[in-house]
């Protein structure tokens, strides 16, 4: 591989809170070497579309409200249908976060909608890697995954905390999700070099 990865992450705050597990998400696909673009689906122009075609991993992220991801991101994901019927996102890596006040607050929902999302462009799902946290009573709150989410990185701040109160393991799990897709998209791209695929 010659370059360093491409990494895009398309996602949507409502209040700020998912901007910041973005904003981990992009330290941790830094961390190692990927170079990453952050685009935000409210508004998205024509060079954001070529970026995103460009890059080679996508990161989907957006609040969970009404046991889903906000109409926002549903708003893109529907607009993403001109690449569909192009397949120009087939074979890129895909992985997501998202954010919600409760605890459980139907996260998994939005993570699998993610993962649809992204099968239907023919992408290749990277999951969290992690096994839960904070499940044992020896276990504390502060460890990695401590809500126990698989299909991505997932964080909770309570409705009347502001972004600074986003809880340290929840930008550690999405840390770290960030630079799991920066080296499965580094693994893929060395691959195809080698097999001179694409």
């Amino acid at each position: 591989m010659d370059r360093s990865p491409r990494v895009s992450i398309a996602y949507h705050s409502r209040r700020g809170h998912t901007r910041v597990l973005a904003q981990a998400v992009r330290a941790g696909a830094e961390d190692e070497g990927a170079a990453v673009t952050m685009v935000l689906v409210e508004d998205v122009q024509e060079s954001d579309w070529e970026t995103l075609d460009a890059s080679d991993a996508i990161v989907f992220g957006a609040p969970t409200l009404m046991g889903s991801a906000s109409g926002a991101f549903h708003a893109f994901a529907e607009a993403t249908s001109k690449r569909w019927g192009t397949e120009s996102w087939k074979d890129k890596i895909g992985a997501g976060f998202t954010h919600s006040s409760c605890k459980a607050g139907d996260k998994h929902i939005t993570l699998g909608y993610f993962a649809t999302l992204a099968a239907q462009h023919q992408m290749h799902w990277v999951n969290l890697g992690l096994a839960p946290g904070w499940h044992l009573s020896h276990e504390s709150e502060g460890d990695l995954n401590r809500l126990g989410y698989f299909n991505g990185a997932a964080a909770a701040t309570m409705g009347d905390l502001g972004t600074d109160s986003v809880h340290k393991a929840d930008i550690a799990t999405a840390e770290h999700l960030g630079r799991r897709v920066a080296r499965h998209t580094a693994v893929v791209l060395a691959g195809r070099a080698v097999l001179g695929i694409g």
